[in-house]
């Protein structure tokens, strides 16, 4: 069986040719390990865990596990998606780039050996830069409850209203937690300068819960309209 294929034979040209199919398996193979390795090698915009990881060489060496444990401790899943493998191939990543690198292996036992990382001057320098670029840039990041109440208009108003308070309801539960978070540092003592994003979330939490409940009400007074033509309704207000 042959098959279509494109391979780069210099810089300027790509000559499409057709291979069998074995021999197509291996020209991928091969390119796959190409772009993979160019990968590595092209610095891009640092990842969430990418920060949070140089952020905790950047308080002290640590090897990818113990990174792992402190980050889960420390409750950081709730700011970025954290999973050991994803982790291990970021600070691979990060060495590649120059942004770490191994200062040496140990083991405990019968455990696989464990490689100690530390920043490096260029991962400082390149941590910095993103945090710089996170505070001070507003991007949009898509949320999907936006879309949620935009299209609300398909759903019956009392399931929507129930939705609402669901919504609410869950919300409360995380600003318990959150309220919790805030008790423990401060009875620790630690400064508040290290727990921003857990102030700055327990303020997004309360205004949420406080424009939903107003929203609720006045879907439950009838302040917003629901009729059900609704598709009709919005295709006419499109067509003036």
């Amino acid at each position: 069986m042959t098959c279509p294929l494109s391979v780069e034979l210099n810089a300027l040209a790509f000559v499409p040719i057709w291979l069998d199919g074995e021999i197509a398996r291996v020209v991928y193979s091969f390119w796959n390990n190409h772009e993979r390795s160019r990968e590595m090698s092209e610095p891009r915009t640092l990842t969430p865990l990418a920060v949070a990881a140089l952020a905790l060489l950047a308080e002290r060496p640590s090897h990818p596990y113990e990174m792992y444990q402190t980050l889960m401790q420390r409750s950081e899943d709730r700011l970025v998606k954290v999973r050991p493998g994803s982790l291990y191939h970021t600070v691979d990543r990060l060495e590649a780039h120059g942004f770490v690198r191994a200062t040496g292996t140990e083991r405990e036992g019968n455990r696989p050996e464990r490689t100690t990382y530390e920043i490096t001057d260029s991962g400082t320098s390149a941590l910095g830069e993103r945090i710089t670029d996170i505070i001070g840039t507003p991007i949009n990041e898509y949320p999907e409850f936006p879309l949620g109440l935009g299209e609300a208009h398909n759903l019956p108003v009392q399931t929507v209203i129930a939705l609402l308070r669901k919504r609410v309801s869950l919300i409360r539960a995380d600003t318990s937690i959150l309220d919790d978070a805030v008790a423990h540092m401060t009875e620790r003592g630690l400064p508040a300068k290290f727990w921003l994003d857990v102030r700055y979330q327990r303020a997004l939490a309360a205004a949420d819960v406080e424009i939903l409940e107003t929203l609720i009400a006045d879907l439950e007074a009838g302040v917003v309209s629901w009729s059900e033509d609704t598709h009709g309704e919005k295709t006419s207000w499109n067509a003036n």
